[in-house]
């Protein structure tokens, strides 16, 4: 009996190390909880996305379509943006930007080119120069504005410029994405060159959910792209016309 009794006075003392290891995993599983308690309530509204496909009345893929949305929160567009001449053509063909973006013009061809634009959301003109001129070109006002080259008339290019905090333009397989689109009801347009009288058209409201959505967007097309308005002669452009036409294509 003496020896049963001397076992039992010492078990709690075994047991003390094993009690404590418990106590510090259920210390841990509360910690956890909490954590994940607080980080429910504090967590911002979820963020999600768009993707869409754009197509035209056919159903074939539709690049350079411009989609925008107006809804729930902003996002911003501070950066410079880019319209590169490459090529004898203005990368990208639609370029779509933020009003009160500055818009940068480099000319990345081996030849001069002379941009201009005669449309009311934008009149301006880049007197021939290769490289990058040292100016940006400011787009304070909303619209559409066309780009042609005074030396090569099959150069035609956009600028979409929008006050809606939301959007993008569409690759060669007529898909674009918008990323971190937080959930939401959203007023969407769309535009293309080709759209009648080269007009922004409704494309109706989109719920977006937390975890995103996909959708489709059909556009029915007018025709062939509009040309930008014809600058005015000048005595000096026509003369370096005459002389580069024997050289240049």
């Amino acid at each position: 009996m003496a020896g049963l009794s001397a076992t039992l006075r010492e078990l709690p003392k075994h047991s003390r190390p094993r009690q404590r290891a418990v106590d510090v995993i259920a210390m841990k599983r509360q910690l956890f909880i909490l954590a994940l308690l607080l980080s429910c309530i504090i967590r911002p509204a979820a963020a999600s996305g768009l993707a869409a496909e754009m197509v035209d009345g056919q159903g074939q893929p539709l690049a350079n379509t411009v989609l925008s949305l107006k809804g729930v929160g902003t996002t911003a567009h501070s950066e410079p943006a880019i319209m590169d001449q490459r090529n004898k053509q203005f990368m990208p063909t639609v370029l779509a930007v933020h009003s009160g973006t500055s818009v940068k013009f480099p000319n990345s061809d081996d030849i001069r080119h002379q941009v201009y634009s005669f449309s009311p959301a934008k009149r301006f003109e880049l007197r021939l120069y290769k490289g990058t001129p040292s100016e940006p070109v400011l787009f304070d006002k909303p619209g559409v504005v066309v780009l042609g080259c005074n030396i090569h008339d099959w150069m035609i290019g956009y600028i979409y410029v929008t006050e809606d905090p939301w959007f993008a333009v569409s690759d060669e397989q007529g898909r674009l994405i918008l990323d971190g689109l937080p959930a939401g009801s959203y007023e969407v347009t769309l535009w293309h060159p080709q759209l009648e009288n080269m007009l922004p058209v409704t494309g109706g409201t989109l719920e977006v959910p937390a975890a995103g959505i996909s959708k489709r967007f059909a556009l029915a097309l007018a025709g062939t792209v509009l040309a930008p308005a014809a600058p005015k002669p000048g005595a000096f452009g026509e003369a370096f016309r005459k002389a580069a036409s024997d050289v240049q294509p």
